[in-house]
């Protein structure tokens, strides 16, 4: 891609987020801002039953405030036990990242290791500035929830989601060893994939 970066919004309050994405979208000429840098009081009622509905929420919403191409992702925590909650209220499932924590294991308290099964999932979703869909997937990382948080990278429930192949939690990744295998990074290096293939049209 030649001249003036391609901006894109990021339908999120979560600051987190953007710095991921950026990390992974550095190779190409992609300005990514989170959209409270354009909007600060972007507040969207997430009312989807899945993860890819509140991506669409999101984007859409973003992409109406702005005017400008944007994409959303709608993730969280489904854990097998517990018949896939917290899901799409993973982030609301209490008022803070801790207290998030301390509920879900206390509602695994019981469940033997082998049966705390458990996966990120993230729907990722790029529309038009008019709402029009152009992307959308949805992908996953397998683990199972520790029993006591591990680490002090990352943010939400990495601290207790282990990873039995490289035998760390998430949040004892550095960035760039999590954005090798988390969710948000297979959805985003799709994404990426799709962007080099069709933003020259979208400028």
């Amino acid at each position: 891609m030649n001249g003036e970066a391609l901006k894109l919004i990021l339908a999120t309050n979560n600051k987190n987020k953007v710095i991921e994405i950026n990390d992974l979208l550095q190779s190409l000429d992609i300005e990514v801002l989170g959209i409270t840098e354009i909007i600060k009081d972007f507040d969207i009622e997430e009312t989807g039953k899945t993860f890819k509905e509140n991506a669409y929420i999101k984007a859409a919403a973003a992409a109406k405030a702005s005017g400008l191409y944007a994409f959303g992702d709608d993730s969280g925590l489904q854990v097998d036990a517990l018949d896939g909650a917290p899901g799409v209220y993973s982030s609301r499932y209490a008022e803070t990242d801790e207290k998030r924590i301390n509920k879900l294991l206390k509602a695994l308290k019981d469940i033997p290791q082998e049966k705390r099964t458990a996966r990120f999932v993230c729907a990722m979703t790029l529309v038009s500035s008019g709402g029009k869909i152009l992307f959308e997937c949805e992908e996953t990382c397998e683990g199972i929830i520790s029993e006591k948080p591990k680490g002090n990278q990352g943010f939400g429930y990495d601290p207790i989601f282990y990873i039995q192949q490289i035998n760390a939690t998430m949040a004892e990744l550095p960035l760039e060893e999590k954005n090798k295998i988390s969710h948000r990074s297979k959805a985003i290096k799709k994404l990426i994939q799709w962007l080099k293939n069709n933003a020259c049209n979208l400028k």
